[in-house]
């Protein structure tokens, strides 16, 4: 990737309580302005990856003990998530965690808190544009709200605070398939005319790459596989495990799978 680099992450390892560790060397970049998919099964390190970014491993007793992260050229690792929050990077959790007994209007007032005292007011318009169901539900109080409002909630929060760099954590997770194409779609259209920079971890490899510029592959806490994401899509280790098609084409069910060889291609 020859664009502006806006975040780069070299060499780290992330251990928690002093003793597991959990990333190993982990190294990737994300351009200014386009979509980074980070890919893997459960336990592959991808959360992580996100948290030690976002400054969310400290809560869980985590820590970057290897390595560094640059965000537009600071080194952040480590920081507190209050500093990483203003510089502009706003993590969306898995998971879905609005303020139960907030109205969504009120939820996405929450989102301006690193933008006190300015108006709101149009920012509020572009998040009902970009999620009309928002605005017909908006006095609706959120724990009475459905899976597919509280992602599109918890986004629209998130864009709330202007962020230069949004990680999206498993958006699609437990959700419907309209439900999960319509939210793709909105991300890309937020890319697009916004011009936000996203990292979208991901287990819906197929959805990830059709949106996504660039993509990583992470296993066992370390990138096994990096491309353009067009170029991931036609990769047969990624078609057969990601995207459950055999080189046949046929669809491949991964409860027949108990272990793989990686192609030497493969990092």
């Amino acid at each position: 990737m020859k664009d502006n680099i806006l975040l780069q992450i070299n060499n780290i390892s992330v251990v928690y309580s002093d003793v597991i560790q959990v990333l190993k060397g982990v190294s990737l970049a994300v351009s200014e302005g386009r979509i980074i998919s980070l890919l893997g099964s459960n336990g592959a390190g991808k959360t992580t990856t996100l948290k030690a970014v976002s400054g969310l491993l400290k809560p869980e007793n985590g820590e970057v003990t290897d390595g560094n992260i640059e965000f537009d050229g600071k080194p952040i690792q480590n920081s507190s998530p209050e500093t990483i929050t203003r510089m502009g990077i706003i993590q969306v959790l898995e998971g879905r965690q609005p303020f139960k007994y907030l109205t969504i209007e009120e939820n996405l007032r929450v989102g301006t808190a690193t933008r006190w005292g300015k108006p709101y007011k149009r920012d509020m318009e572009m998040i009902y544009e970009y999620f009309p169901v928002l605005a017909k539900r908006k006095k609706t109080m959120a724990g009475y709200c459905s899976g597919g409002e509280l992602q599109m909630l918890v986004m629209g929060r998130a864009l709330m605070a202007h962020p230069r760099l949004l990680l999206l954590d498993e958006p699609s997770l437990g959700l419907a398939p309209l439900v999960v194409r319509e939210i793709f779609q909105i991300i890309r259209r937020i890319n697009t005319e916004q011009h936000t920079t996203i990292v979208l971890v991901e287990q819906n490899a197929n959805m990830a790459l059709q949106i996504a510029h660039y993509g990583y592959v992470m296993e066992n806490g370390k990138i096994v596989m990096e491309g353009e994401a067009d170029d991931l899509k036609e990769n047969p280790d990624v078609k057969e495990f990601y995207l459950g098609l055999a080189a046949s084409g046929d669809q491949k069910s991964f409860k027949n799978v108990k272990s793989y060889k990686r192609r030497k291609r493969w990092l």
